[in-house]
């Protein structure tokens, strides 16, 4: 029987199963179809998503295929700026840049390439599941396999859903969507460029025009994306023949300039699960929640619900924690990703404006003073793991320590307390130790940028989760005793069997 079995093998479904297992979990993935789509899709990741990638070994590699964002720009009709999202191109506190721009098959092979190297890793391609058999210990996943039409059956401890928009998983979980409201059409194209072109440049430019919405997006290399707001009425297969693709951008780009890859009409929505797990069934990604792509989060979204949920899976599986403690992901994801979403809409509704007096309105407002856009970085939504201190639940820094290596290389899948040089000796750092059921790393540095992150908490010990997230701060030794004991009672409470109601 397998610790864990994930459905789908997008980037979100590959990221789980390997953070899995580098956890130390066995892992069955089922996949319908062969290979990666081989068109892009998602196109932008952040930050936060390379530390994930660096966890499982890749992060290099994937960087490497990358291109650094300088930001977006919302215009209006007569190119005035409404909305500025500038992005740094330097290295930020979470030691990665703030925006990447890559090509989603490239990031696919390299998921799945790293997945084959994973001995307790088992990928079944073909394999469309068609039922699942829950119990009090285990679930039953039911399976084609496609190659040779014969039914297969598998057993796990849990089964996540990474399996998309279309949710099998969710559907079996009988798990209704929340709508926020946004339902549009668009027209998504993506263009390989055949001579140097600059007519646009580097940013991403969302084009807020009555007279026909559009988003421009510069991609890896030679790959520009173009996304065109549909009209009511207008025929889908219509607008995406390559005659029309081409009027609609003529004042940017033209056939001397580009090839067209590819062109697909998508409705954009705005949605969140009412239920992300129903005792060993859980979701992950587009099957739990789905946002416009005006943010750039779709992805990011789900790769920060695999980091979160990835160590729970590992507390329980190996290190007796509770079943129930996987109660905590969607506490903490579900609100977390909403934020996002609820950001999206918004700014949805700034490029979509089309009658005149909003759009007057959103002008008036917008470009005599332009909105100014930071990154945002919520905190996790309240659970039995987000203590009452403003720090808990934030995203942690990742500074780098004396070695040259920075905390996540040194924490690897662990807990892990930052402490000020001289709060722990041999003795006290055992002691903590002691106290976790969970692996757990002590890591006290002197180093410029760690003594920075300790004073910017204004703490003498940071505990940070195996997701990078900040569990608490401490500012003096029986502080942090507390702090740890507190974790420890977290992890090992209410050790009732997972429900399956």
């Amino acid at each position: 029987m397998y610790d864990v079995a994930v459905i789908g093998l997008g980037p979100v479904g590959a990221t789980l199963a390997n953070l899995l297992a580098r956890y130390g979990l066995t892992v069955a993935v089922l996949e319908r179809e062969s290979a990666p789509y081989a068109l892009p899709r998602a196109v932008h990741f952040d930050a936060e998503c390379m530390r994930v990638f660096d966890a499982i070994g890749v992060a290099h590699e994937v960087a490497a295929s990358c291109h650094i964002s300088p930001g977006m720009k919302f215009v209006n009709a007569s190119g005035q700026l409404l909305v500025d999202w500038p992005r740094p191109q330097e290295v930020g506190a979470q030691g990665w840049h703030s925006s990447y721009r890559f090509h989603q098959p490239d990031l696919e092979r390299i998921l799945r390439a790293r997945l084959a190297e994973q001995r307790s890793v088992s990928v079944q391609l073909r394999s469309e599941v068609y039922a699942i058999e829950e119990s009090a210990s285990h679930i039953q996943v039911k399976y084609e396999d496609l190659t040779c039409g014969k039914l297969k059956t598998i057993e796990a401890a849990y089964v996540v859903g990474a399996d998309g928009a279309r949710s099998l998983v969710r559907r079996l979980m009988d798990s209704e969507m929340t709508d926020l409201g946004l339902h549009e059409r668009w027209l998504v194209f993506d263009a390989v460029l055949k001579r140097p072109w600059s007519v646009l440049g580097d940013h991403s430019v969302q084009f807020c025009d009555p007279a026909r919405p559009a988003t421009y997006v510069r991609g890896i290399g030679d790959r520009r994306r173009f996304e065109i707001m549909l009209h009511p009425g207008e025929d889908a297969a219509e607008m995406a023949r390559p005659e029309t693709v081409w009027s609609l951008i003529e004042r940017w780009m033209t056939p001397d300039d580009a090839e067209l890859e590819r062109a697909a009409v998508y409705t954009f929505h705005a949605l969140v699960a009412q239920r992300w797990r129903r005792g060993r069934l859980i979701l992950v990604g587009d099957s739990a929640h789905q946002t416009p792509p005006f943010l750039g989060q779709g992805l990011c979204a789900g790769i920060r619900d695999s980091a979160n949920l990835a160590w729970k899976l590992t507390a329980v599986c190996r290190h007796g924690a509770a079943g129930t403690l996987l109660d905590t992901y969607q506490d903490e994801r579900a609100p977390h990703a909403t934020e996002y979403i609820k950001l999206a809409v918004e700014l949805g509704r700034i490029i979509q404006a089309r009658h005149p007096e909003e759009v007057a309105e959103r002008d008036r407002a917008l470009a005599v003073a332009p909105r100014m856009l930071r990154s945002l970085s919520p905190r996790l939504g309240e659970s039995d793991l987000r203590g009452a201190q403003a720090a808990s639940g934030i995203v942690a820094p990742q500074p780098m320590l004396a070695g040259g290596q920075r905390l996540d290389v040194i924490a690897g899948q662990t807990f892990a307390i930052l402490a000020r040089p001289g709060l722990l000796d041999t003795a006290s750092a055992k002691a903590l130790r002691e106290r976790m059921s969970y692996p757990l790393s002590v890591i006290d540095d002197g180093n410029a940028e760690a003594m920075d992150c300790l004073k910017e908490f204004d703490a003498a010990a940071i505990v940070i989760r195996p997701d990078r997230y900040v569990f608490g701060t401490a500012s003096d030794l029986q502080q942090l005793l507390a702090l740890v004991d507190g974790l420890g009672r977290t992890l090992d409470a209410r050790k009732e069997p997972a429900s399956v109601s």
